[in-house]
């Protein structure tokens, strides 16, 4: 498993990397293997420090952040995180996991029930180029989180959504 550690506005010493890469081995190696690319992110913001663990294995992104007053304890949280998306979704991921992954693993929490889910209604929405400004204006709007859109620059559709943080964010399409 490949591990890319970066930090913002907070100092990442040697102790907190080779505890990180350890932990993650421990816990995720079973899953993923050596194919899987782990980024963490150490950031802070007033007195509390944010860690944020993206998990990319094929096509798969598995994706956890958790705040707390110290690193450790925040990345082992955002582990947890990610081993409970995983035991949430076991059957719909262990094609794509190492086939033994599942076999092997002890989980110390009961089995979650596998969850089905149906299309409760289908939309159909022109999507008129704009920019970025005029889509965050029509989500505000609408009143809706996120919003779809047509980028008049690009051509490409995007979406524009609401952060925990209350900022907003943009996601742009691309082809694999």
């Amino acid at each position: 498993m490949k591990t890319i550690i970066t930090s913002k506005k907070v100092q990442v010493g040697q102790s907190f990397t080779d505890y990180a890469e350890k932990k993650l081995s421990k816990k995720l190696d079973r899953f993923f293997g050596e194919d899987a690319e782990v980024l963490v992110t150490v950031s802070s913001v007033r007195e509390m420090i944010i860690v944020e663990l993206t998990l990319k294995y094929g096509n798969l992104i598995f994706r956890a952040e958790q705040k707390a007053a110290d690193k450790n304890e925040a990345l082992d949280s955002c582990v947890d995180k990610i081993i409970r998306q995983i035991r949430k979704n076991k059957t719909k991921v262990e094609k794509r996991l190492h086939v033994s992954a599942f076999a092997e693993a002890d989980f110390d929490t009961p089995e979650v029930e596998e969850q089905n889910y149906t299309v409760e209604r289908t939309k159909r929405w022109v999507l008129n180029p704009m920019n970025v400004d005029e889509a965050i204006l029509q989500m505000g709007l609408l009143g809706h989180n996120f919003f779809m859109f047509m980028n008049g620059e690009t051509g490409e559709v995007n979406l524009v959504y609401k952060r925990e943080d209350g900022g907003i964010a943009v996601i742009e399409a691309v082809n694999a």
